[in-house]
């Protein structure tokens, strides 16, 4: 990566984006007839699917069953053709783990899983094309499908990437900007009350950087929220008419 400049002296990104600019987004509810709640978003060229199923009775042992609440079942996974690299355990390697164990922790903050005690609701994402903002993406991704499935949510989860050049915080990370190894956060938040989900470092920050880094990152996810409520507001405008007919 030495030499590639990531921030031009004009402030514009190697995408041609200012620096607290949102990739373009594309979304899509209700891909699967099959599953109870689906969608399909991109956010730049990371492509990521989601599937919802339940709430339904527990699968397995009946130990894993919560008498005041649902289960959260999740798993993450990368296509095998996502990335450049062919992946030979698309979601038995440590990362996908990691990855499956962050969106349980943020789903068990947003969902109201006490609507639906000794009952389970299965998150499965996985990642079609990887360009930096996997987890985001991901996330992102499911929350449409919760909302396809009409599982009721305290409030939307938005989830986005963030990172610092030269002094200047950048939002939604693409490959090419995760991979100069520089600081990077993660963040998933309920936009409403601003109530945090689940905050990830990879790398130590200075304190008096943090403040700024984070509050670029939740300006991101608040412009993603209002992106996510067109959708599901087109979806069921959508659906309103295909009844209608």
């Amino acid at each position: 990566m030495a030499g590639l400049e990531l921030l031009s002296d004009q402030g514009y990104r190697v995408d041609g984006r200012k620096p607290t600019e949102l990739r373009k987004i594309q979304a899509r509810m209700g891909v699967f007839a099959q599953a109870d709640g689906s969608a399909y978003i991109e956010q730049g060229n990371t492509k990521a699917l989601a599937v919802v199923y339940g709430p339904h009775e527990v699968r397995g042992s009946r130990s894993k069953c919560l008498h005041d609440r649902a289960v959260l079942n999740c798993q993450y996974s990368m296509a095998t053709f996502s990335t450049a690299e062919r992946k030979r355990r698309p979601h038995g390697d440590r990362k996908s783990s990691e990855m499956t164990l962050h969106l349980k922790q943020t789903f068990e903050a947003a969902i109201l899983t006490q609507l639906y005690p000794r009952s389970q609701i299965d998150i499965y994402v996985q990642i079609l094309q990887a360009d930096g903002g996997n987890y985001s993406a991901c996330v992102n991704a499911a929350t449409l499908a919760v909302v396809d499935a009409g599982i009721p949510l305290r409030d939307y989860v938005c989830a986005c990437s963030a990172g610092f050049v030269e002094d200047t915080p950048l939002v939604d990370l693409s490959h090419v900007e995760e991979s100069s190894g520089g600081t990077q956060l993660s963040l998933a938040l309920l936009p409403k009350a601003e109530h945090l989900a689940l905050v990830e470092m990879d790398a130590r920050l200075h304190q008096d950087h943090l403040e700024g880094l984070m509050d670029a990152a939740t300006r991101a996810c608040k412009d993603l929220h209002a992106v996510l409520d067109r959708v599901v507001r087109e979806h069921l405008q959508e659906v309103s008419t295909q009844l209608g007919e």
